[in-house]
């Protein structure tokens, strides 16, 4: 039996940055039984060979065979062990207000144990969360917390439970996106139902498709608006927006500034870009927060 592990104690500055690594570890062999018991972290447990069992709080116990991962919740009792053969795992502790958002996301899934198309790319990042750990400073906790978020990537993508049916799909909706289609449109162009378009879209994209479609054109319009002198309402219809001020207050919304705000910041076009007028904001901003704030917004923007 070969066996190895390091744990950290991460600061409150630590965790504060969203996700902390709390360990890391690597075995095989016929390793003893774990559990029953309860964590008040996440543990990703990635069984690269064997086989053996997990038991789920409800006493039902499903079999594990590699590659696979098991996911281990804060709060909720498990049980698991390799056969009497032994498997060879990994394992990575972590937490942190982050993971809350990564279970929304689909990354964190509500399945104990999810089988893997290959568990080489988890491996691998594994082995420099480990590596990290084995360099003690100032920075280790940082690197390995970097290795955390790259891992929950990785065990997302290479899931063997999810419909491959997906990728194409999503494929099609980033080609197509900024044209002026509602998801039913997509959904029809594709040969689906919405709620088949749904389920594509979510087994991969780990966001629904109105979601997805939204991000595609909010990139392209950063885009346009950084490297063009397109008015705003040209770039509204560029990204699938007929209504300037519905693509304003979308944008405005999502990113935090308004389109004009966006460009006056980002700008890297071949011209000078005249200076974004007090008045042309207000006008842009009326339809999101009316005209009095609207103007008050703007004063704030140009200075």
């Amino acid at each position: 039996m070969e066996r190895w592990w390091q744990y950290l104690t991460p600061g409150p500055v630590q965790l504060r940055t969203g996700l902390a690594c709390l360990g890391v570890g690597m075995q095989r062999g016929r390793l003893p039984t774990v559990g029953p018991r309860t964590l008040d972290h996440w543990v990703a447990v990635v069984v690269t060979g064997g086989r053996g069992w997990f038991e789920e709080p409800d006493g039902t116990r499903r079999p594990v065979t590699g590659p696979a991962v098991l996911w281990l919740r804060p709060g909720v009792p498990h049980h698991y062990a390799p056969d009497e053969r032994g498997w060879a795992e990994s394992f990575v502790d972590f937490a942190g207000p982050a993971t809350a958002a990564y279970a929304e996301l689909g990354l964190l899934p509500e399945a104990s144990v999810v089988p893997l198309t290959s568990a080489e790319p988890a491996q691998r990042v594994v082995a420099r969360i480990a590596a990290a750990c084995r360099r003690t400073g100032p920075l280790t906790g940082v690197d390995a917390a970097a290795g955390v978020h790259e891992l929950l990537v990785e065990l997302r993508r290479h899931r063997a439970d999810l419909d491959p049916a997906g990728a194409p799909v999503l494929e099609v909706l980033r080609r197509d996106a900024c044209l002026p289609l509602s998801v039913a449109e997509h959904a029809r162009r594709a040969g689906m139902s919405v709620a088949e378009l749904r389920r594509a879209v979510r087994s991969v994209g780990a966001v629904g498709p109105k979601e997805y479609l939204l991000g595609v054109r909010l990139n392209e319009a950063k885009d346009l608006l950084a490297a063009s002198e397109l008015p705003v309402a040209a770039v509204a219809r560029r990204v699938g927006y007929a209504d300037p001020a519905y693509f304003t207050r979308i944008f405005t919304r999502r990113v935090g500034v308004a389109p004009s705000v966006f460009r006056a910041q980002q700008y890297r076009g071949d011209g000078r870009l005249r200076p974004v007028r007090t008045e042309e904001l207000a006008a842009e901003l009326t339809g999101l927060y009316g005209p009095e704030r609207g103007r008050a917004q703007a004063r704030l923007a140009t200075g």
